[in-house]
């Protein structure tokens, strides 16, 4: 039978406090790899966004511009 999460959490709480600071940064690591692609997904978007830009295929707005749109959108 799997280990439900609250008696995950039960047990966790009861190691000392190096303990579960060793499992809190195991746990971020196990993370780590699905940030990293998104990471790389993010970098490649921004590098054909900037050459976009460069070759002249995307326009851009003033950030005041874009906040005052915002703005008047949200009130």
């Amino acid at each position: 039978m799997a280990t439900s999460y609250k008696e995950i959490e039960r047990q966790a709480q009861a190691l000392a406090a190096e303990d579960r600071a060793k499992l809190a940064e195991t746990l971020l690591e196990s993370l780590q790899t699905p940030i990293s692609e998104i990471e790389t997904a993010w970098a490649q978007e921004i590098e054909e966004r900037v050459a976009a830009f460069d070759c002249g295929e995307t326009q851009a707005y003033a950030a005041e511009d874009v906040f005052a749109e915002a703005r008047h959108l949200t009130r």
